[in-house]
């Protein structure tokens, strides 16, 4: 009985290591530049009716933000993210959404409800979502005016926060 409650205590304790060893690496914290770098998937888009592609945007810092209108955490910093698009959009940058929402009603009204004004369009499939790294929502990426990927932000943020606003200064300042 004595050896079965030791093994059963090391077992636990190789768990335990293994999960902290996980969410050590690189990948799993947040902004670390794991992905630094790599150039931008392009996709196709619609905002406000206007077909284009993420590689239009070149030239501007994007930040391409996954959403959904079901989504707590998305919900809270909706109105941070408007007030960083009026912050960056004269410096030739802009937020991109990209909505998960399956109904296109709930769509509507909750850009309607939430005054949104930075560029988004719904894509139910989530297949981009997924092709970028996304399965937990929100989730953001800064991409710069070269189409690379600077840093990706996990969960909700303040996004007009001293040091928020510090971070996307010394980014547009950028060449």
């Amino acid at each position: 009985m004595r050896i079965v409650r030791k093994i059963g205590v090391w077992a636990v304790i190789g768990v335990a290591m293994v999960v902290l060893v996980l969410f050590a690496m690189p990948t799993y914290r947040q902004g670390e530049a794991s992905i630094a770098g790599k150039t931008a998937q392009d996709f196709p888009l619609e905002v406000w009716g206007k077909p284009g592609h993420l590689t239009d945007l070149k030239g501007k810092v994007v930040i391409l933000n996954f959403w959904a209108t079901w989504c707590p955490p998305c919900i809270e910093e909706t109105p941070a993210l408007n007030r960083l698009q009026k912050y960056i959009e004269s410096r030739n940058a802009l937020v991109l959404g990209v909505s998960i929402d399956e109904d296109p009603v709930a769509y509507e009204k909750f850009l309607k409800d939430y005054g949104i004004v930075f560029p988004t369009f719904r894509e139910p499939t989530r297949k981009l979502a997924l092709d970028y790294g996304t399965s937990v929502f929100p989730d953001t990426y800064v991409i710069d005016r070269h189409g690379k990927i600077l840093r990706k932000f996990f969960s909700s943020q303040q996004w007009d926060s001293p040091e928020m606003l510090a971070y996307f200064d010394a980014v547009l300042g950028q060449t």
